[in-house]
């Protein structure tokens, strides 16, 4: 099936040269302009957080093109790539797909979007660099950076000051001090610091902290480096932090970070900056006490800077067999553009661009997460990434080290062969 899905993204390849000759699609021509219905995809983060937003994308382009019909799917991030990948073999596809911006790379190599006009949208000249890296691929657009998703530390005040602490930590010594405190007065069925065991992009934080990296390229080529010195530093420190203060399902991932810290059995969260204000919603608060109790701070490094935070985040592209390209860019810039941009800061989302981060920082309300995007990291723009995430390596070594199924080093030394094997496989 895996050799079937990848042959068909490999003629979406061929047919988005073809395309390339006459113009470019979406963004660059007038192709499917006239288009009288439109398919957007989206995960359930804009139906559960902004559902508001994509009405008002709607609106707008429903208010130039009257009858104009949009359908919306939304699809959970562990299964959409699994279902974009089927019907890219059809000519049924969505007009706007929401990627990872991470998920990027392995589908503009296969040639599976149509290239865009990167000047027709919104503040595509300030485009944060992580975020216009995402979506560029042999001097071409593929894409249109959605929001940016940095990490920062939240924490309960009320919890913290029961200990004597009434003050967010500056510095690593200061919080693990702080949690010690914690964890001995709540006892061990608690969180101290709940960190799920497979989220990938806080442990490879402590990697890039510790001058580690998931792989290095030289003349070229790819490879792995989680097993350098540098990187297992940062590894070891992340067990000692899942060992320490995690005291949940040593399996589970980051996707319902937010519902657990809302139910009460956590102090503190190292997650993207939106899962605190979301834990805090009512309908996700189970202790009734969260709401002017979290805090969000700059997450303090063992280095002793700033840990590096990954800049992720979202990007939305044209599938390259699109009927109707160029109204879907119009959709795109709907919901990228200014106003958006402002509605998606609301939800406590950094934006796409630089101007509007700037004036995140300038916010008491927002300067934490924006301060905090400004030390980040990136996954390998290498060719094969996008099978590195597919097949979860990271992942796996991850709830490895944390299960103690196998020692730091194993893991990360078989973490490095699989990803050897298709980091440099276009």
């Amino acid at each position: 099936m895996k050799r079937k899905l990848t042959a068909a993204i490999g003629i979406a390849g061929m047919m988005v040269s073809i395309a390339a000759c006459g113009g470019e699609g979406g963004g660059g021509s007038d192709k499917g302009a006239d288009a009288k219905e439109l398919t957007v995809w989206l995960t359930v983060d804009a139906q559960n957080n902004w559902p508001e937003l994509v009405k008002a994308a709607d609106a707008a382009v429903k208010k130039k093109h009257p009858g104009v019909k949009i359908n919306h799917e939304y699809y959970g991030w562990p299964d959409k790539n699994a279902k974009l990948d089927a019907v890219l073999a059809t000519d049924k596809v969505p007009d706007v797909v929401e990627m990872g911006n991470t998920e990027m790379l392995g589908y503009m190599v296969k040639g599976a979007f149509a290239p865009l006009d990167q000047a027709k949208f919104d503040n595509s000249d300030a485009w944060l660099d992580g975020l216009k890296a995402s979506v560029t691929y042999q001097d071409k657009t593929y894409g249109v950076p959605y929001y940016a998703g940095g990490r920062v530390a939240n924490w309960r005040k009320d919890v913290a000051a029961s200990v004597g602490v009434k003050s967010a930590p500056r510095t690593y010594k200061e919080l693990t001090a702080a949690l010690d405190k914690i964890q001995k007065k709540q006892g061990d069925k608690y969180n101290a610091w709940y960190q799920p065991t497979r989220d990938w992009y806080a442990a490879m934080s402590f990697v890039y902290d510790a001058g580690g990296a998931i792989a290095t390229e030289s003349g070229g080529q790819w490879k792995a480096s989680l097993s350098s010195p540098e990187s297992l530093k940062g590894l070891k420190e992340f067990k000692n932090v899942v060992d320490s203060y995690m005291h949940g399902d040593k399996t589970k991932d980051e996707s319902d970070r937010y519902i657990v810290y809302g139910q009460g059995k956590s102090a503190m969260i190292f997650a993207a900056a939106w899962e605190g204000a979301t834990a805090e919603d009512p309908k996700n608060d189970k202790t009734g006490k969260l709401k002017g109790n979290l805090e969000n701070f700059v997450m303090p490094g063992p280095s002793g800077k700033n840990m590096p935070v990954f800049l992720g985040g979202s990007d939305l592209a044209v599938p390259v067999k699109s009927d109707a390209q160029a109204l879907a860019a119009e959709w795109i810039n709907a919901l990228t553009g200014s106003s958006g941009q402002k509605g998606l800061m609301a939800k406590g989302n950094l934006p796409n661009n630089k101007t509007d981060l700037a004036t995140l920082k300038n916010d008491p309300k927002t300067a934490v997460p924006a301060t905090a995007a400004e030390s980040n990291w990136f996954v390998p723009m290498a060719p094969g990434w996008g099978q590195v995430e597919k097949a979860q390596i990271l992942q796996t070594m991850l709830q490895s080290i944390g299960t103690g199924k196998k020692s730091v080093e194993a893991a990360a030394k078989d973490a490095d062969a699989a990803i050897d094997k298709v980091i440099n496989t276009k």
